[in-house]
């Protein structure tokens, strides 16, 4: 399993390091993958370059995002990571993502917050 986050790339370096990396499948955690900012990662938009580029599948996973209040407390109020850390942890614990089984392959990279 890999991780990329997609702000201050470019869409080939983000795309060759995922080829390069013989990735199959992105999975997005993010919260809102629609957003105008996301520029070439919108949901649509990256679900057919990634399948044009490489042949890698796109699947989204809200299960695996923090809540719109953990993240705007990190990322508006500038929190702390060590308390955004903990309270993601008791979020993916509350939520049993460990007893989740999610398709594809075995070459995965999970696209998330940057």
């Amino acid at each position: 399993m890999f991780t990329i986050g997609f702000t201050q790339k470019s869409a080939q370096k983000f795309f060759e390091t995922l080829k390069r990396a013989g990735v199959k499948r992105v999975i997005n955690t993010r919260l809102n993958n629609v957003s105008q900012l996301a520029g070439f990662a919108k949901r649509s938009d990256l679900e057919y370059f990634l399948k044009a580029i490489d042949d890698i599948d796109y699947i989204h996973i809200l299960d695996l995002a923090p809540t719109k209040d953990i993240l705007d407390e990190y990322k508006k109020q500038k929190g702390d990571w060590s308390v955004y850390e903990q309270k993601f942890l008791k979020l993916m614990a509350d939520r049993q993502i460990e007893k989740e089984s999610f398709p594809g392959s075995s070459r995965w990279c999970l696209l998330a917050l940057q």
